[in-house]
C-alpha cells in the first residue's frame, strides 16, 4: 500500500474516526485504526462495540486532488500514536507506504516507521442494507440531537433512560429523552412515505448521538438514517456512522404531558435564562441547585433563591403576559436553564399546571419542541 494526502483532510478523518476508538476494548485490533487505499481514495476506520465511524477521503473532488499515487493495500494502525504524528507533521502533505506490517510515514525531512497489524483481523463492519431507511437534512438532524441529548439520564439503574427514543408516527420523525425528573422532545414532518417502514420505535445511545453530533457538519445536505434490530446507521457522502440500539421498550412519555394549563406565563427566553443563571449562584451549594419563581402582578416574575449558609437572592423581571392562577413552584436551575437554551426562541411559553405538576416550556410558535420538567418540593 502507498499514497500520498494532504495533511489536513487526513487529519479531520483521523479525528471523526477517533471518536469510535477505545482503548477500553476487550479486542486488541480495535484499539487500532484500519486504513484502506484503493483508486478512488483512502478509507478510515475505527470501532468499539457501541459504535463504528468510517471515513472516506476521495481522490479528487470538485476539482481538488487529495490523494495521489495510489498503490491499493490496507494495515491497521496504533491508533494511540498516528494521530499524534499526523497531527505534527511538518509538511502540508504526507506520504504513508507498507512492506509487510510495516509502515512508514513521510513528510518533509521527518520520517517514522510503526508496526502495523493485519486488516484482514479487522472485524468486517455490518453493510447494513435495509428497507426502513429515510433522509433529512444534515442540520435539522443535528438540531434534533442537540434539543433533546442533554435530558438523556446519566446513571445506569435504567439503561433504557440513557438514550432517545427516536419514533415514526403520522409521517411525522419524533426525539425524545428523559431522565424521569425532565423531558426533552422535538419533532418534524418527514417528506418520505413511513408505511412501508417495518420499525417505529428505536433507542440510540445518548453517547452515539453526542458523539455524530461533535463529526456531523452544518450543511443542508441529506443524511441517510437507515434501521435494523439493534444498530442504526448514519451515512453522509463520506461518513458512515453505526451504533448499537438499546434494548428494551422506551416508557410512554406523552401520559406525563399535562392537557390543560392553570397559568400560563409568555416570556423572553435571554431575559429569563439570565436570571436563573444568576439566582443558581447561590443555589450551587444546595445538593440539586433549587431557584423559586412567583408569579406576581403587572406581569411580573420573583426569581429567588435561598442557600441558609450562603445568603439569598431575588430578583424580579418583566414578561410579556402572565394569565391564569397565581404561582409558586421550585425547580432545579440547571434543568430551567437547558430547557431554555434548547428552545431556539426569543420568546417562551411555560404552562403551569400547579406547584407540585410538571410544567411544559415551548417556544411561543412552535409546537413541535416541548420541553417537561418536574418541580422540586421545598420545605
Amino acid at each position: 500500500m502507498k499514497f500520498i494526502i494532504q495533511r489536513d483532510q487526513l487529519m479531520e478523518s483521523v479525528q471523526n474516526v477517533m471518536k469510535a476508538i477505545s482503548s477500553r476494548t476487550t479486542i486488541p485490533i480495535l484499539t487500532g485504526m484500519k486504513i484502506e487505499a484503493n483508486e478512488n481514495g483512502i478509507k478510515l476506520t475505527g470501532s468499539d462495540s457501541d459504535i463504528s465511524i468510517e471515513s472516506f477521503i476521495p481522490k479528487e473532488e470538485d476539482g481538488i486532488e487529495y490523494v495521489e499515487q495510489i498503490e491499493p493495500g490496507s494495515i491497521v494502525l496504533q491508533a494511540k500514536y498516528f494521530p499524534d504524528i499526523v497531527k505534527k507533521l511538518p509538511q502540508k502533505t504526507v506520504e504513508i507506504e507498507s512492506e509487510g506490517l510495516q509502515v512508514t510515514i513521510r513528510s518533509g525531512s521527518a520520517e517514522f516507521h510503526l508496526n502495523g497489524q493485519d486488516a484482514e483481523e479487522y472485524p468486517q463492519l455490518p453493510q447494513l442494507h435495509t428497507e426502513d431507511s429515510f433522509e433529512i437534512p444534515t442540520d435539522l438532524l443535528k438540531n434534533l440531537i442537540k434539543q433533546t441529548v442533554f435530558a438523556v439520564s446519566a446513571v445506569e439503574t435504567r439503561p433504557i433512560l440513557t438514550g432517545v427514543n427516536m419514533k415514526l408516527e403520522d409521517n411525522y420523525l419524533n426525539f425524545v429523552a428523559t431522565d424521569s425528573h425532565r423531558l426533552a422532545a422535538r419533532k418534524i414532518p418527514l417528506e418520505v412515505d413511513t408505511t412501508n417502514m417495518t420499525f417505529s420505535s428505536v433507542v440510540i445511545p445518548g453517547k452515539s448521538l453526542n458523539e455524530l453530533n461533535k463529526i456531523l457538519e452544518d450543511t443542508q445536505e441529506n443524511i441517510e438514517i437507515s434501521v435494523t434490530e439493534n444498530q442504526i446507521l448514519f451515512r453522509t457522502r463520506h461518513l458512515y456512522f453505526l451504533s448499537r440500539l438499546l434494548d428494551g421498550n422506551y416508557p410512554e412519555t406523552s401520559r406525563l404531558i399535562p392537557e390543560q394549563s392553570k397559568t400560563v406565563v409568555h416570556s423572553p427566553t435571554k431575559e429569563l435564562l439570565q436570571s436563573i443563571d444568576r439566582a443558581s449562584l447561590l443555589a450551587k451549594e444546595s445538593r440539586n441547585n433549587v431557584v423559586r419563581l412567583s408569579a406576581k402582578e403587572n406581569n411580573q416574575l420573583e426569581i429567588s433563591s435561598n442557600s441558609p449558609e450562603v445568603g439569598n437572592v431575588m430578583e424580579e423581571i418583566n414578561v410579556n403576559s402572565i394569565e391564569g392562577e397565581e404561582l409558586k413552584i421550585s425547580f432545579s436551575a440547571k434543568y430551567m436553564m437547558d430547557a431554555l437554551k434548547a428552545v431556539e426562541n426569543d420568546q417562551v411559553r411555560i404552562e403551569f399546571t400547579g406547584a407540585m405538576r410538571p410544567f411544559i416550556i415551548r417556544p411561543i410558535d412552535n409546537d413541535q419542541i416541548l420541553q417537561l420538567i418536574l418541580p422540586v418540593r421545598t420545605y
